[in-house]
């Protein structure tokens, strides 16, 4: 084991705010924890048969939607439905995981700036927190992920469920959350052999399959930019990830790739055991070329099974105890990293950034609590859920055992599963241990004035910085400024409104990866 310290301290500089940053598409349904209701009314008397023999072709029908949250009730016309999911879609009785197109029949209709959601029926989730605590944590992590709440769902009239309201991840999603919507959004493939909801590809491995790009369309779909169909970007990747010399993998991958963002959302992956992912069944993942930067961005999607319960492929073991660089095989974005030393190392660190400041009991239990709290009788209340309130409220804890088959076995307790995996974790790197770097201290960052009345100035000296970005209280990066070698930068927060902000400035040197947050209040 290579030990070194993780190195993350935080500049804490505190204050109030009159309100919060500009609103992004979405705030209305995202931004605060809520349960929405959703009332789809069909036409048809046997809209579930339609639905149903529509599943099998992805095919949309039409039916009126009144939408209420917490900013009111609004009401469209002609919103486009359909079933999808592949596992999820065995889910029992009718609780189908189903998607919303707001402009599918209607142009330009569209919610909050949404044109699209999903609604998952937490398959394999007694707790139905599994997505919501996962993504939460992510975005909290700055790992490109969707946005989740909470929905009550009419079917003409009748209570059909209480699902997991998702993001889309689409051109919105790119505009406030990666600043960049012109390149190309690749989506893994589905690779279930057959059936409906887009399935029957091959594994999205990122394994080099030559230049021809047929060779590519069964496990990947191109998201935007369809009408070019132009593959040659995402196969120059593969041909980097497989065929690169060791020395050329390791020193240029950063070049390729956003490597910070990749090394932590992939830790993220295995501290929850999310093997329904490119960890294991590669898939569930997107992966999008920013143009402004050239680098391929990492984005999570469909982590029902996380917490282990997707059950893993050879090799796994103890899922409790799974390795922190635990892969199937031919995963070789996965294997080259943890074979490099300093690419291993810099995955390291990502992992204990990750258990030091989220994913620990502290930090995750309050917000389970929350969370279970506000959802409680809306679950009690769904009767085509797929477990019973008493498997509810134990796995929020502690473990169920249920039946046989794809949905049963164990399925671990939210709590216990943090505990008891953190703790593995731990006992497999220290991250406590000194490393050759240790003079990461804050008097080498400045930021004034602070407060401010909109203009601030940032310096730094004894190491280099690759990049400041401005977010506010809800994760939502605001601007990003790529460094190119100052040791200063001015913001002008005017533009964004009164209120509290956080500056991370990634650094740029053996630790690359490693920030530091800077609190800052514009009054």
């Amino acid at each position: 084991m290579r030990f070194f310290r993780h190195v993350l301290p935080f500049i804490i500089l505190c204050f109030f705010s009159s309100h919060l940053a500009a609103q992004i598409e979405g705030d209305n349904l995202f931004s605060t924890n809520q349960i929405v209701t959703i009332e789809l009314n069909f036409s048809q008397t046997n809209f579930w048969d339609s639905l149903t023999t529509n599943y099998e072709t992805s095919t949309y029908m039409t039916a009126d939607l009144t939408l209420t949250d917490l900013t009111g009730t609004y009401t469209f016309t002609d919103v486009g439905v359909r079933l999808k999911g592949n596992s999820s879609y065995s889910h029992p009785g009718d609780k189908k995981s189903f998607k919303i197109d707001f402009n599918r029949f209607v142009s330009g209709q569209n919610y909050d700036g949404i044109k699209k959601l999903n609604f998952s029926n937490a398959f394999k989730d007694p707790s139905l927190l599994r997505e919501k605590v996962f993504f939460d944590l992510c975005r909290a992590a700055e790992v490109p992920a969707p946005r989740a709440n909470f929905a009550n769902v009419f079917f003409n009239g009748t209570l059909w469920g209480f699902y997991t309201l998702v993001e889309q991840i689409d051109d919105q999603f790119l505009d406030w959350k990666i600043l960049d919507d012109d390149g190309n959004l690749f989506k893994a493939g589905d690779n279930f052999g057959g059936g409906g909801g887009g399935g029957g590809g091959d594994e999205a491995d990122l394994l080099y399959y030559g230049t021809d790009q047929t060779a590519y369309e069964d496990k990947y779909e191109l998201k935007s930019n369809e009408d070019e169909n132009d593959w040659s970007d995402l196969i120059a990747f593969t041909d980097f990830i497989n065929n690169s010399s060791d020395t050329e993998f390791e020193n240029n991958l950063s070049d390729h790739l956003q490597l910070d963002e990749y090394l932590r959302s992939a830790a993220i992956d295995n501290l929850f055991v999310n093997l329904d992912s490119y960890t294991n069944s590669a898939r569930n993942y997107y992966i999008y070329h920013n143009l402004t930067t050239d680098k391929w961005q990492w984005i999570k999607w469909d982590a029902n099974e996380s917490f282990g319960s997707y059950r893993a492929g050879p090799g796994a073991g103890n899922i409790l105890n799974l390795a922190i660089d635990y892969h199937a095989d031919n995963r070789p974005l996965l294997e080259r990293i943890f074979e490099s030393e300093d690419l291993n190392n810099q995955y390291e660190r990502e992992l204990c950034f990750i258990t030091d400041n989220y994913f620990n009991p502290d930090y995750l239990n309050p917000r389970i609590d929350d969370l279970a709290d506000l959802i409680r009788s809306s679950v009690y209340a769904d009767n085509n859920k797929m477990y019973t309130n008493a498997n509810f409220d134990t796995n929020i804890n502690s473990n169920i055992t249920t039946g046989g088959g794809p949905m049963g076995g164990t399925l671990y307790g939210l709590k216990s599963f943090i505990d008891s995996r953190s703790t593995s974790a731990a006992s497999q790197v220290d991250c406590s241990v000194l490393s050759s770097v240790d003079n990461l201290d804050d008097d080498n960052i400045s930021v004034f004035p602070n407060p401010t009345g909109g203009k601030i100035n940032i310096t730094w000296k004894d190491q280099e910085v690759a990049s400041i970005s401005l977010f506010n209280m809800l994760g939502v990066e605001l601007v990003s400024i790529i460094n190119n070698g100052s040791n200063s930068a001015e913001m002008d927060l005017d533009v964004y409104g009164k209120g509290i902000f956080f500056l991370k400035l990634r650094l740029d040197n053996e630790l690359k990866g490693q920030q530091k947050t800077v609190k800052v209040l514009n009054q």
